[in-house]
């Protein structure tokens, strides 16, 4: 493989352009590390040509998504593919990679409606992709335009979940992957699809922000495609996610949409399609879009409270919540305007109160991993604030599977997940929501005892 060879990759062949979130410089293609070349920050895509405003073309936007529901071709059965008219298009569209990603379901949440203070409460649940996170919405565009640009090698640094994603999606394409990752700070669970999916897997004796770094300088040398979330085309994939809310909703819109904050990509596309929504006039009004970080990685709730966004406080995260676990994330400023033009706010949850969000989401038979958790966690505090009132409507964005973290699930129900920590005081208001198993003999006296045993303290 050639060193130092300078790559582009177009982005006017996809009737659209790209535009610098900083200094507003405008682009018919991206550098390899999908940097402004002007100031040194991200790029987001739009489109130039599209008709915007009139409810005609708004309608019948709608009624082509609804009909291709009903389809058998690969492309209309995938959630992202579906509302393709919004997306960057493809050269050929047999280059467009899918595993049939999207389609997510929307869940009641009524335990923690309850446990939160509001009449109702839904949650998007993107941990039902097809490898289990919300990735595979900005993998299956980004893979597709690796794939129409001839790369051969695709790589990313991750904290799990986009390596998982990645791997897939290049298995998929019939394409080498590259993973680094933190060594001991990633889920078993999520390094382990990486690996079955054939990824190079890489674990380095850094951060997720250091691995970010030296990944930014490998690809600078070598011809491999950039799949993190800097990549703007895998956020205009993730957008859909925000497309198909809506359109589950009957095109009503909630009054908030809670996500979780890491690397921040995702509140940033969820964002720029409400927006896009807008303009077309699908929607007539904005929904506030706020993002809940843990406390020990909370750079953009730092940066906003410390100096009102003005300039990133990067950190060194310490969380359980792994997916989330970023102290310098890359799409800072494009999460700033999204909360700044929606009114949305910023929390930050402590270890303890995600474990019991984690709990009480599992308790209604949903489930998701601990970064997912902070939404719930989050909305109470917003809720405590008068930010969010009782009667308001409000959708959680669950963004990865329950099954992506199962140790952090067994150590809860065991009671051993903070023994050591400074946390290990705060047990006892999970009482109620740990379900340790229960070792028995081989006899049904023993399993009646126990059965009576659980529903008096039931109490139902």
């Amino acid at each position: 493989m050639a060193e130092n060879v300078e790559v582009s990759i177009p982005a006017s062949a996809r009737g659209c352009k790209l535009r610098c979130v900083n200094c507003g410089k405008e682009f018919e293609q991206a550098e390899q590390d999908f940097r402004c070349v002007n100031c040194g920050e991200l790029l987001e895509v739009f489109y130039p040509l599209r008709e915007t405003g009139n409810p005609r073309i708004a309608e019948g936007l709608q009624a082509t998504w609804l009909e291709r529901r009903k389809s058998f071709h690969a492309l209309d059965q995938s959630g992202v593919w579906r509302f393709r008219e919004m997306l960057p298009g493809m050269q050929d569209w047999k280059n467009a990679i899918t595993l049939r990603e999207g389609n997510t379901p929307i869940f009641e949440l009524p335990h923690c409606a309850k446990n939160a203070g509001v009449k109702r409460l839904l949650a998007k649940h993107q941990g039902m992709n097809p490898t289990g996170s919300f990735k595979d919405t900005g993998m299956t565009t980004a893979i597709s335009v690796a794939v129409e640009e001839k790369f051969r090698w695709v790589a990313c640094a991750s904290t799990g979940n986009t390596s998982a994603s990645m791997a897939a999606y290049a298995a998929q394409a019939g394409l080498r992957s590259l993973v680094l990752i933190p060594e001991g700070k990633i889920s078993w669970g999520k390094l382990s699809q990486a690996l079955d999916y054939g990824a190079l897997t890489c674990q380095l004796r850094t951060d997720f922000d250091g691995c970010l770094q030296l990944l930014r300088k490998v690809i600078l040398r070598l011809p491999v495609y950039l799949l993190n979330s800097v990549n703007p085309f895998r956020l205009e994939g993730q957008k859909t996610a925000a497309f198909e809310l809506l359109e589950q909703l009957g095109w009503s819109v909630p009054d908030h949409i809670v996500v979780p904050g890491g690397n921040l990509g995702n509140s940033s596309a969820i964002g720029k399609a409400l927006l896009e929504m807008q303009e077309l006039g699908l929607i007539s009004r904005l929904p506030k879009v706020s993002v809940i970080q843990a406390m020990g990685a909370n750079p953009l709730v730092r940066t906003i409270r410390e100096n009102g966004g003005k300039s990133l406080v990067t950190m060194q995260p310490d969380t359980m919540a792994t997916a989330i676990r970023i102290g310098n994330p890359a799409s800072w400023r494009k999460a700033l305007k999204v909360l700044q033009v929606t009114g949305g706010t910023v929390e930050e949850v402590s270890e303890a109160e995600i474990a019991l969000a984690k709990a009480e989401i599992g308790s209604d038979g949903v489930g998701c991993e601990p970064a997912s958790a902070v939404t719930l966690a989050g909305l109470k505090k917003m809720v405590a604030r008068k930010f969010v009132a009782p009667d308001e409507s409000v959708v959680l964005i669950l963004t990865g599977h329950v099954l992506k973290d199962p140790e952090y699930t067994l150590k809860f129900h065991r009671g051993d997940l903070f023994t050591g920590t400074v946390y290990e005081g705060d047990v006892k208001m999970f009482d109620g929501h740990r379900r340790e198993p229960l070792i028995l003999d081989a006899d049904p006296d023993a399993v009646v005892r126990a059965l009576e045993q659980a529903e008096k303290a039931d109490g139902r």
